[in-house]
Formats: structure tokens, C-alpha cells, sequence
């Protein structure tokens, strides 16, 4: 397994990992706000004077938001990043996810607004707004996101591809630092982040087990399975549909979006 070459904060945030939620809860805390601290005092500052301000009402996770947008409450998913999951019905609370949502928290803290930049669509297929955020100073929050280690660039789908090679370069530099999840090999994947890699990596560098890894439900893996028919046709079948135990699986996801995103469709039935 490759070796940890985090710097002080992201090596905290790894040990601590392997001990139960009630005793690191404040080491957490600090950590990120340094991180936060850190960022508000370096990041760069982008003009923000076209883009849209609006309320902003809560912090879901790392990589949503919700905001008040033309007299309603609205959910935005950040545009081209994808951060580890916090509480999804699936596949639980992976490594880093309550680390980034933690981080927007404070990179938004204080503020009752932020500016969204919008591509050319609005929303995806669940009616989310898609959108570019910043802050008031004009930090952009995916540009933090995937520079801390904190968050992957993914789900790029034409037309909105307006930042993927500025928000790729910035991920590329993160990997070559091996900053937060990149910290553990093989732990992000090209369709999410494998939690049991990153478990079995803390016992390699601790050399003892993780609790988490002790406890995982094997109902939290990857259970949709794709298949591609006689016809050439990709279908993906979801636990309890008719065909779902007989079906063969060439490819596995942890969601719909990203078996969606592979070119496969949902089974009928």
C-alpha cells in the first residue's frame, strides 16, 4: 500500500479515523478548521460580479447545498466534484465525507449568502440545481474542495463542462501530494470511493483493525448490477426486480447515477 505523505492536519484526520466517533469529534473539528483558516487566508479570490447571489439556508453535505432560489427552497449539487458520502441509504458514511462537508461548513460559515455560476443546464434528472459556488470573496468552494484532497472530479457530462479542465489540473496536483483522499491508494475509484480499501490501508499503516471495517454491512456494497443484454443493450437491474438474482453482472455501482453515467439504463421490471 502506498505510504501516507500527508501533512500534519490530513495525518490526524487518518489516525483518527481509527478510533470511535466520541473521541476524535474535536480533533476533527480543529483539524478542519485550520484547514479552513488556512484557505480564507490563501485562496484566490475570483470576480464573482456576474454571478447570481442567493440565501443560503443549509449545508447538506460536501458537495450540496440548499438555497433559496427564485422564492423557493432548492437543493444545489456542486458542478463537476463529488465528495465521500456523510449518511447515503447504501453506502454509509465513507473516510472524508463528514471531513468535507465539515469544510464547506466553514468556508460558509458567517455567510447568509453565496454566488452560484450556473453552465448551460440548470438541473439534473432529480431537479437539482447545478452550479459553481463561491463565497462572497469570491473563493471558489469546488476549487478548495478538490485542492485539500477533500473531493474528486467527476460526473462530467456535456454540455456542463465548463471548469473540468481547471477543476482537473487542480485534482492532479492534489494526487501527486497525496492530499486527503488520494492519501490511500486505490481508495477513489472512477465510480466513488471503495471504503474497504481505505480500512484495510489504516490496519497496513496502524497495524490494527479498524473498527468501522469490523461493523461494515455487507448490505452498504455495491448491489446494482449492470448487464449487457444478447442485443447489446446495457441494463442495470436494482435488488428486489424479478431478473435482479439471475442476472450476471459484468459491471457493479453503489448508485443509479453511476451506472447511468456508464451508458447503462434501468430494467423495466
Amino acid at each position: 500500500m502506498k505510504k501516507f505523505y500527508l501533512a500534519l492536519f490530513f495525518s490526524t484526520l487518518l489516525l483518527s479515523a481509527c478510533t470511535e466517533e466520541t473521541s476524535t469529534d474535536i480533533i476533527k473539528t480543529e483539524d478542519i478548521q485550520a484547514i479552513v483558516a488556512s484557505t480564507k487566508e490563501a485562496a484566490e479570490k475570483h470576480d464573482v460580479s456576474q454571478f447570481e447571489e442567493y440565501a443560503l439556508q443549509e449545508i447538506i453535505d460536501g458537495d450540496t447545498i440548499r438555497v433559496k432560489y427564485n422564492g423557493s427552497s432548492e437543493k444545489v449539487r456542486f458542478l463537476l466534484v463529488d465528495t465521500p458520502e456523510t449518511n447515503h441509504e447504501t453506502l454509509g458514511e465513507q473516510p472524508y465525507g463528514p471531513e468535507a462537508k465539515e469544510f464547506v461548513k466553514g468556508l460558509l460559515a458567517g455567510q447568509d449568502t453565496v454566488y452560484l455560476e450556473f453552465d448551460v443546464s440548470y438541473r439534473d434528472k432529480y431537479k437539482r440545481l447545478l452550479a459553481y459556488v463561491y463565497t462572497k470573496e469570491g473563493i471558489s468552494v469546488q476549487e478548495q474542495l478538490l485542492k485539500n484532497g477533500l473531493a474528486r472530479v467527476a460526473y462530467i457530462y456535456d454540455p456542463n463542462t465548463k471548469h473540468a479542465d481547471w477543476f482537473k489540473s487542480i485534482q492532479k496536483t492534489a494526487q501527486v501530494s497525496a492530499a486527503g483522499i488520494w492519501s490511500v491508494e486505490d481508495y477513489v475509484t472512477n465510480r466513488g470511493y471503495d471504503k474497504e480499501v481505505y480500512f484495510a490501508a489504516t490496519k497496513d499503516e496502524s497495524g490494527t483493525e479498524n473498527d468501522e471495517s469490523n461493523t461494515t454491512n455487507p448490505n452498504n456494497s455495491c448491489v446494482i448490477k449492470g448487464n449487457i443484454n444478447s442485443k447489446g443493450n446495457k441494463i442495470y437491474h436494482m435488488p428486489g426486480q424479478r431478473d435482479y438474482e439471475n442476472t450476471v453482472a459484468e459491471e457493479m455501482f453503489c448508485t443509479e447515477e453511476e451506472a447511468e453515467a456508464a451508458g447503462f439504463i434501468p430494467a423495466t421490471r
